[in-house]
């Protein structure tokens, strides 16, 4: 097994350093440049990472990542990571990706967000996988779709990348090329759903609930944790929440968080007992799943009950 770390990049100087320490065991480093003005380009060359300069126009984040791809050797045993800028690789990363069994793509898991220094907002994730074989799909949150028509293997690669948000960078693009994607793609629930929430964000509530609304009544809007979480969203737009959170329990009823959500709206409104009920409902669950996004919040069995000793 070779293994190629790559990425795109723009303007990422501040982070280059740490990103290649993180790395640097893997038989290949790349980046490809999408028009750094500051020192992204050189500092990384100097620290043996390979850089070509690639243009984007209109920017789409599959069109660079696929021509990324590309860039890549045309190794048979090549593995490729996709990481980030403002990711890093764990230490033992590389050991424990080659005692995994022999896969076409792997997982692992994903701190997205930090509470109080501790990994807060965990998932796994997946782009990780063989050299040939795979696409980036949509404008923005792109995903990686199989092309091989043989069957994908999938294996639990060991390893985690933990990200560490660059809150100088702003969202304002994320917004038109979503709204592009769910053109693209309208029966596509992922985007959907992902459209809806960056319209929550920004506040445009409206149009959310409606985007939420279509997501929800998708027919390949299946997956239980999602739909719970578009449940979620839903109830920080209402002012009358619970009907929403209880919706989301009833969709994911053994994923903690939403149970936790609908203890804090009890407790709000000076409901003790249900938010007991609630907390306690939420503490019978003791596995703690990475198939899709969970929070230190709802998984601190310190904070869940003080919620029984109101």
């Amino acid at each position: 097994m070779r293994i190629a770390v790559a990425t795109i990049a723009l303007n990422e100087e501040k982070h280059v350093e740490r990103w290649v320490d993180s790395a640097r065991d893997a038989d290949l480093l790349l980046i490809a440049d999408t028009g750094s003005t500051d020192g992204t380009e050189p500092l990384a060359e100097d620290l043996g990472v390979t850089v070509h300069r690639l243009a984007v126009g209109p920017w789409r984040f599959d069109v660079a990542r696929n021509s990324l791809l590309s860039l890549l050797p045309a190794w048979d045993d090549l593995v490729v990571i996709t990481l980030d800028m403002d990711e890093v690789l764990v230490p033992g990363w590389r050991n424990a990706l080659e005692s995994s069994p022999a896969a076409d793509r792997y997982t692992y898991r994903y701190v997205w967000s930090w509470r109080d220094g501790e990994p807060d907002v965990s998932f796994s994730a997946d782009r990780c996988h063989s050299r040939f074989g795979y696409q980036w799909k949509h404008p923005v949150h792109e995903v990686l779709f199989r092309t091989s028509p043989s069957p994908e293997v999938r294996e639990d690669g060991g390893f985690e990348i933990h990200h560490h948000a660059d809150d100088s960078k702003p969202r304002s693009q994320y917004l038109p090329l979503l709204e592009q994607a769910a053109r693209e793609s309208p029966h596509d629930d992922r985007i959907a759903h992902y459209y809806a929430r960056e319209l929550c964000f920004l506040g445009y509530w409206t149009a959310s609930r409606v985007e939420f609304m279509r997501h929800l009544a998708l027919p390949t809007a299946v997956w239980a944790p999602e739909r719970a979480a578009s449940y979620r969203y839903l109830a920080d737009m209402d002012d009358f929440p619970e009907r929403w959170l209880l919706r989301s329990v009833a969709e994911a009823p053994n994923r903690r968080e939403g149970w936790v959500r609908l203890a804090e709206n009890y407790l709000s409104r000076g409901l003790a007992r249900e938010a007991a009920g609630a907390a306690a409902r939420a503490l019978q669950i003791t596995e703690r799943t990475f198939d899709y996004m969970t929070d230190a919040k709802s998984w601190d069995d310190g904070y869940l009950r003080t919620f029984l000793e109101v």
